[in-house]
């Protein structure tokens, strides 16, 4: 396992993460059996991967020295 990623960009991390604060809402009362987490963690990283394309984006737009 020698390639690298960030850790916003792992499903695992995400979906954990989201199983935490489903377990967390349930025990306070939140209503949370109709919130298919698989799907919720799915559509965070792919949210965090445009958002950091728009980012990627506006860095070079905004960049003052060429590349290369």
């Amino acid at each position: 396992m020698d390639d690298a990623k960030p850790w916003y960009l792992s499903r695992t991390i995400w979906a954990s993460l989201i199983t935490v604060l489903l377990a967390v809402a349930g025990i306070v009362g939140v209503p949370v059996a109709a919130v298919d987490g698989g799907a919720l963690a799915d559509a965070i990283v792919q949210a965090v991967t445009a958002i950091l394309g728009v980012v990627a984006i506006l860095g070079r737009l905004n960049a003052t020295r060429r590349i290369g």
